[in-house]
């Protein structure tokens, strides 16, 4: 089973966890898993961990993300896409170019925003969209998110095209009926493709398909090495001992480069390390336990 990052780029109409299995199947069946589900009704960079790469996903799941969406003016939906049954209707107003930038540049910068309630996002250990499809909605808190950018792509009779780039919690649906407000009418996404996922925005993405062929064929995956999302981490080389010693849960000497050490007070923030051994191999992250001093915290079996 090969170890790595896969960027599919998901189809429309499948959901994330559908198009995970699929993958898997094409992969043995190992262990995988994505970071960052997409709705069935979008598309886009979806990154799939397969191996153990499965065990950086978190860090995945905290970088930004690019999106174009298309906005729906004119009516409202359950569920704030074009699968849902509409909710309310409104009439549009003529807009303009000039308008319709100046509501977006609105939207740049931190901002609340309350989830869906179709959404995962579980309370009381069930899912948002699970009592959402029973008919019931629950109070939902607003989340803290960053739009770094809004700009608009285009603009018709009924519909407006939109880019954003933004930080991880970030709906775009909610976004889209927010847009839609603060044009004066309502709306929905009709159209949703994720474009880029931090920090894999130069990298290609992978269809099913192509994925099938080059399986078929006998090839080795288009992966990305499982510390290729870690590059922000000051990196530490162990030797071969010492790497050892790491795999058995203890804390071994190492230089840890300057201003990784934990300050004083906050010992129990210690900055995360990316680890390798004497040959270059990526062992996993680490913490720093002092100036000279490394312990494990999530390992590679290599």
């Amino acid at each position: 089973m090969p170890s790595g990052i896969l960027l599919l780029d998901k189809p429309l109409g499948l959901s994330s966890n559908a198009a995970l299995q699929r993958v898997r199947r094409l992969f043995s069946g190992e262990k995988a898993g994505h970071a960052g589900a997409l709705d069935p009704l979008a598309t886009g960079m979806l990154p799939i961990c397969l191996g153990e790469a499965t065990k950086i996903a978190g860090d995945i799941l905290a970088g930004a993300k690019r999106y174009r969406f298309t906005i729906a003016l004119g009516t409202r939906t359950a569920t704030g896409d074009a699968e849902g049954e509409v909710t309310a209707e409104a009439a549009v107003p003529a807009l303009t170019r000039e308008r319709v930038e100046t509501v977006l540049a609105e939207f740049r910068g931190p901002r609340m925003q309350v989830p869906p309630m179709y959404s995962a996002l579980k309370q009381g250990g069930e899912p948002l969209y699970r009592l959402a499809r029973s008919g019931r909605t629950v109070d939902r808190a607003a989340r803290a998110i960053e739009l770094y950018d809004v700009k608009l792509l285009g603009l018709g009779a009924g519909w407006v095209e939109v880019e954003t780039s933004c930080s991880k919690g970030t709906y775009v649906r909610v976004l889209a009926e927010e847009i839609a407000t603060a044009l004066g009418t309502v709306g929905h996404v009709s159209a949703l493709r994720r474009l880029e996922v931090e920090p894999f925005g130069a990298e290609p993405m992978q269809t099913l398909e192509s994925l099938e062929r080059t399986c078929a064929a006998g090839s080795a995956p288009p992966l990305l090495p499982a510390d290729y999302p870690l590059q922000h981490l000051p990196a530490v080389q162990l030797t071969a001992a010492d790497a050892a010693r790491l795999r058995k849960g203890q804390a071994v000497p190492a230089g840890v480069p300057p201003g990784s050490s934990p300050a004083d007070d906050a010992p129990d923030r210690a900055p995360r390390l990316r680890l390798y051994d004497d040959a270059g191999r990526f062992l996993g992250i680490g913490v720093a336990a002092g100036a000279a001093t490394v312990r494990p915290r999530r390992l590679l079996n290599i």
